[in-house]
């Protein structure tokens, strides 16, 4: 089980607001997938995926508001992921 975490922004960027997310609950993603787009007062920008494996729960929906640090999914790794480990 990987944590998808909200990083770092920049400077003074404390949240980000939840623009789109690419794939949905029970999708196959890949590392570096493009997973969530997210806009801060100052961008907008992509975060990719950290991982391959299956998006088994996103815990903020399109227009909310997160906190740096905070969860914003769970991407539950492939086996072969796993092995090369």
């Amino acid at each position: 089980m990987t944590k998808v975490v909200l990083p770092e922004l920049g400077e003074g960027i404390e949240k980000a607001t939840v623009s789109y997310w690419y794939f949905k609950e029970g999708e196959k993603v890949n590392e570096k997938d493009d997973l969530v787009e997210l806009t801060t007062d100052k961008a907008t920008f992509n975060l990719p995926s950290p991982c391959s494996g299956m998006l088994s729960e996103i815990f903020f929906r399109e227009g909310d508001e997160v906190n740096i640090g905070e969860v914003l999914a769970i991407i539950e790794e492939s086996q072969e992921n796993r092995l090369q480990r």
